[in-house]
């Protein structure tokens, strides 16, 4: 798919201008999804994969899951307190700002809204997924600069 940085960040700014949620575009084997977290950052995923039936024309919705989904395994009961922050994007996780720096959060930690938890390089930004919600990290899934999908389980987390 052909977009320059000026496209992308066009298309950042409105997303942000008009309030639109997420904003998907598809071409062949190409997709680009940009979604508006809850502190009004834009976050851009790229990824390319054959597709099926790939649409050609941009798709624009108004609502998405959030990044935390209810924790479900099949060998516990289901503690509605229970929750798993969710990859927004494709990229690269990282726990800390740089390889020397001391990492975000760790497992025990009492975190609240807005506090970073990790950053997910993708095409070559850097993006801090911050918590959307007062929670303690009960166990970190993914390993320092490993690649994740979107959806990827990173944090399991208990609600305060």
């Amino acid at each position: 798919m052909d977009i320059d940085l000026e496209q992308l960040r066009e298309l950042m700014r409105s997303i942000q201008e008009f309030g639109v949620y997420e904003m998907e575009l598809e071409k062949a084997d190409e997709r680009i999804v940009l979604r508006r977290r809850a502190g009004g950052e834009v976050s851009v995923s790229h990824a390319v994969a054959p597709m099926v039936d790939a649409a050609v024309a941009p798709a624009v919705t108004s609502s998405a899951p959030g990044p935390m989904t209810p924790a479900r395994a099949p060998s516990e009961p289901p503690d509605p307190n229970v929750v798993y922050v969710t990859s927004p994007f494709v990229g690269t996780f990282y726990r800390a700002s740089s390889p020397d720096a001391d990492v975000f959060v760790t497992e025990g930690q009492s975190i609240e809204p807005g506090q970073a938890l990790c950053i997910i390089e993708a095409m070559k930004l850097m993006n801090e997924i911050e918590a959307e919600i007062a929670c303690t990290i009960l166990d970190i899934l993914v390993e320092n600069g490993k690649p994740v999908e979107y959806g990827d389980r990173l944090f399991k987390v208990r609600k305060k």
